[in-house]
């Protein structure tokens, strides 16, 4: 078990895939056929370029406020397809990716950004739960879904993701410390992208790690590189078994960071350099990824490119859609 060896005390992040796109870990290296890996790195693909539009659709007074996702595509796709089709999802509002790979159009994520309330309303089949933007919350929905699956002997397992900033709110602690107690099948994903708005991460919390907070639950609790997707896709596997098989919740840190503004809203240039994003910048999580799979010799730079262009077609078409319906 991968947890065993991973102290969550410890700064010790679980990688597989470096900054270089290299494997350092083979004997972890997961055995993922072509087209998973593939439709992996289109989903993180689409969702790069549906991200950059959106933000300029706003800035054009065309959308609403909008959360800029761009930065933890590997966070986002790696956890979730570590799940079961029959598995929840109970996300923050910063999912885009998520949504994208399970399968929730893009038109409804536009719509619900633009204003419309109805672009929330997902298919029930899809077992996603609508967007949540009461921090913390999303915890305890999991946990509650976590619980019904056990009683109802369902087995499905819940995951939720949250972001650094709300692991400071009290339904984090709820959420987790019931499911601890009654080993309710949950996985809740940090993404740790640095900042809670403006609040730095060392400052939120005098914590070494936000994976040893799993301590208190007496849960397992692992730090990952979270733009590492193959390390994502691992550990988030990993915890989804455990939590099936009755073992109760684990926790994952996903150490990552937001290249964008916590909102359109939000000047991130007020309180972090220049120097430090483009320190992040190079970890860039789609550019590794890519790296990747050319070497495999499963993509190239000239279907990159092609791609590139669809997906840009495909965003431009969906939004002008949802502007003349919305």
């Amino acid at each position: 078990m991968l947890f065993k060896d991973y102290d969550p005390l410890k700064k010790k992040q679980f990688q597989i895939l470096d900054e270089k796109g290299k494997i350092v870990k083979p004997d972890l290296e997961p055995k993922l056929s072509k087209e998973e890996l593939i439709k992996m790195y289109k989903t993180m693909s689409l969702g790069r370029i549906a991200d950059i539009k959106a933000l300029q659709y706003q800035r054009q007074g065309r959308m609403l406020t909008y959360p800029p996702n761009r930065g933890q595509e590997a966070t986002q796709v790696g956890s979730i397809a570590a799940l079961d089709e029959k598995d929840w999802l109970s996300p923050a509002f910063r999912e885009l990716n998520m949504f994208l790979y399970r399968g929730i159009s893009l038109e409804n994520i536009y719509l619900y950004w633009y204003g419309n309330e109805w672009g929330n309303h997902f298919p029930i089949e899809k077992h996603v739960l609508p967007v949540n933007v009461i921090i913390g919350s999303q915890v305890t929905h999991a946990a509650g879904l976590a619980y019904a699956s056990k009683v109802l002997k369902k087995n499905e397992v819940a995951l939720a993701t949250i972001g650094d900033g709300g692991t400071s709110h009290g339904e984090f602690y709820e959420g987790l410390n019931f499911a601890a107690s009654y080993n309710a099948p949950l996985v809740v994903v940090i993404q740790n992208n640095q900042y809670a708005i403006s609040t730095p991460r060392k400052k939120a919390t005098k914590a070494e790690t936000l994976a040893q907070k799993a301590v208190a639950f007496g849960i397992p609790g692992i730090q990952v590189d979270g733009n590492d997707i193959l390390a994502m896709y691992v550990a988030t596997k990993q915890a989804v078994e455990y939590a099936r098989e009755g073992n109760g919740p684990v926790l994952i840190e996903a150490v990552t960071y937001r290249l964008g503004a916590h909102t359109t809203s939000d000047d991130p240039t007020i309180y972090r350099s220049n120097e430090e994003v483009q320190e992040w910048e190079k970890k860039d999580p789609l550019i590794r990824f890519k790296k990747y799979l050319i070497d495999k010799k499963y993509w190239s730079e000239e279907e990159d490119q092609k791609l590139e262009e669809e997906n840009t077609n495909f965003v431009g078409e969906t939004f002008r859609k949802v502007e003349s319906t919305g």
